[in-house]
């Protein structure tokens, strides 16, 4: 399949021939964020491996691809976001690229681009690496900074599954390593070093070199240089658009006051405080020096709201994580002192301000780095987009996109049901919204909030440098709700009726998109996802893939594996001869309306994705408003229309 050039004009994706594309894709994949092919976090290992690891097969071994990106498309996605990862690409050493991931990583980039699948590169991390309780940056990165990650476990530094978890108990969900619990380590002590060092090292750490660099430096140009590798192998493939800037970064402690522990909102920090230890920077950097800490723990009371009940002590082993010759590089710039037991602080705005300024993630952290991004891929091809991310609660907590953008920048926000995600539940009779505590009744109220915060996250588009499309890079929905019972009932011979509240849950989210106009990439698709409480997506016990090898119990039907297929497969307008006005689905009664201006001047025709799961017996199509030629083809999923004069249009597609 010959695949069109994709690019941003604006607010709009226009392909080459002036039509307005829609992108509705997934993420490839959950599992490429660990190692291929025992590298998943259901195996215990004590990360000793980490220069000699490997990632070719992930996101699959090569000769599955047309398999599963055969399957994708036929669900009718058009776009991935397609994972790599620092690591990845670097893991042997600094500069030390591992050409074999690379060539891999390439050739499923072409094969996408002959499924007619457009894709974006997401260099992909969570809580900066595995080895402190993600993915993303490559061991060797503590190392060089002076860490020794073998020490985090029992400093209480980083929370690890394979340090955490019992794998020779029969229990799956275990009280040591609870459910999405890895989210934890954004405030313990190695993740906040590393992002510190990483947005700020010059400032926060003045002196502090690597190799002749400024650690800040040293890391982010080591980054830029594993997607370098990347983009120029990328750059002769018509079906990438562009490149992720770094998925949900951490912040570190720019911008905090190091003393402070975040435990109610104020005028000066608006954002809700989060359940958990209220660790502030001086308590992490006194227990990577070895001191023990005792700090305030939060708990969620009944109306959903973070509260202090108790206090929790760290570190009581008295492990120190830096290596034994190296100094903490806070320490040796004044920002506290150690007195007998005791981390003193001397500079509260260590961290703050900078000759007087108050510094500013948006502006200070990620607005310079967005440029570097720009400058590193553009040198490949001058037409590629930014997909711009900040950390996952830039929005709720009052930051902003920063108004330097590089030019072709796409708000590229992530955005999930929180409550359902962390709590994996979702009961239209008994839902909340975790981030404000609102008690939510029925499938209406729920709808109205998701428009309400994906509107509110597209609004910032309007003032990025001429205009941006917003691609939500990340949504989705657990789908081991209510402790996998789906997976027993499946187990148990069930077929019918076991998806119901996941296609409730992720009709609503894409019901929102298409009343709102926005593009977006589901997290996730995962080749080797299992229903298995343990395993999920083989990573941190996460499960929110949309296929499952154990559910393919048809290998000779393409969607056979897929989970919930009725609440993402749904019909669409892929491409329209024009531009788009509106479009809607109702999935009880199966009825889908488009609404658009034609240009008959814009060559091709406006094509609808029309999945067989809502039409199994066929359909029916109505065009009015401008003749139009209407090719119909139910063995593709497809409908065209080709405007032969240009004005208002509208198209209906109801069950034959």
């Amino acid at each position: 399949m010959s695949i069109q050039r994709v690019r941003q004009h604006g607010g709009l994706f226009l392909d080459a021939s002036g039509g307005q594309m829609m992108l509705r894709g997934v993420n490839l994949g959950g599992d490429c964020k660990v190692p291929w092919p025992d590298g998943g976090t259901q195996f215990p290992s004590d990360f000793s491996d980490h220069r000699s690891v490997s990632f070719v097969g992930r996101p699959f071994p090569i000769d599955e691809a047309d398999e599963h990106l055969g399957r994708i498309a036929g669900w009718g996605f058009n776009t991935l976001r397609l994972l790599t990862t620092w690591e990845a690409v670097e893991h042997a050493g600094p500069g030390l690229y591992d050409g074999d991931y690379l060539d891999y990583f390439a050739e499923v980039a072409r094969i996408a681009g002959t499924h007619g699948l457009h894709l974006f590169v997401d260099f992909h991390q969570d809580v900066w690496s595995r080895m402190s309780g993600g993915d993303g940056a490559p061991g060797w990165t503590f190392e060089a900074v002076g860490l020794d990650f073998t020490r985090f476990d029992a400093a209480e530094a980083a929370h690890v599954m394979q340090a955490r978890y019992d794998y020779g108990s029969a229990e799956k969900l275990q009280a040591a390593y609870p459910q999405m619990s890895w989210g934890s380590n954004y405030r313990l002590p190695a993740n906040g070093i590393m992002w510190s060092l990483f947005w700020g090292g010059r400032l926060f750490a003045p002196g502090f070199e690597i190799e002749g660099e400024t650690v800040q430096d040293f890391l982010q140009n080591r980054y830029l240089g594993a997607m370098d590798q990347i983009a120029r192998r990328l750059a002769g493939l018509p079906n990438v658009i562009g490149f992720d800037t770094l998925n949900e970064p951490g912040l570190g402690w720019m911008g905090e006051a190091l003393s402070y522990r975040h435990l109610a909102a104020s005028e000066a920090r608006p954002d809700r405080p989060r359940i958990g230890p209220a660790l502030a920077p001086l308590d992490a950097l006194a227990m990577a020096q070895g001191l023990p800490v005792t700090v305030p723990v939060l708990t969620r009371d009944a109306g959903g709201r973070a509260v202090p009940t108790g206090t929790r002590s760290f570190n009581g082993k008295h492990v120190r994580i830096w290596r034994d010759d190296a100094p903490c590089p806070f320490e040796r710039a004044g920002a506290y002192r150690i007195d007998g037991d005791v981390a003193v602080p001397i500079d509260e705005d260590h961290f703050r301000t900078q000759g007087g300024q108050r510094l500013s993630m948006p502006e200070h952290g990620f607005a310079p780095f967005f440029h570097k991004v720009a400058a590193t891929i553009r040198r490949h091809r001058a037409d590629w987009s930014i997909f711009a991310e900040m950390d996952p609660f830039a929005h709720v907590s009052g930051r902003n996109f920063p108004a330097d953008l590089p030019e072709r920048t796409v708000n590229a926000s992530h955005w999930y049901d929180v409550g359902t995600l962390y709590l994996k539940r979702f009961d239209p009779d008994d839902h909340h919204d975790v981030m404000t505590g609102t008690a939510e009744r029925g499938l209406e109220a729920i709808g109205a909030r998701y428009r309400d915060q994906l509107s509110a996250l597209a609004g910032e588009s309007a003032h990025f440098p001429g205009g941006a499309p917003t691609l939500i890079g990340e949504f989705g929905i657990p789908y081991d709700l209510s402790e996998g019972e789906a997976y027993d009932r499946w187990a148990q011979g069930e077929r019918d009726g076991l998806w119901g509240q996941h296609e409730a849950a992720l009709s609503l989210m894409y019901d929102a998109m298409d009343a709102l106009g926005l593009h977006s990439t589901q997290w996730n698709y995962t080749a080797s996802n299992r229903n298995d409480l343990a395993i999920g997506d083989g990573w941190n016990q996460e499960d929110l893939s949309i296929f499952s090898r154990d559910q393919q119990d048809d290998p000779a039907d393409p969607s056979s594996g897929g989970r919930a297929v009725a609440g993402f497969s749904r019909p669409y307008a892929q491409r329209i001869q024009g531009r788009l006005r509106g479009m809607r689905f109702d999935r009880t009664c199966r009825s889908f309306r488009l609404e658009f201006t034609a240009d008959a001047a814009i060559g091709g025709a406006t094509e609808i994705h029309v999945p067989r799961v809502h039409y199994p017996a066929g359909f029916t199509v109505r065009f009015e408003g401008v003749p139009g030629d209407l090719h119909m083809s139910p063995e593709r999923q497809r409908v065209a229309i080709r405007a032969l004069a240009s004005g208002p249009a509208w198209l209906a597609i109801e069950p034959a």
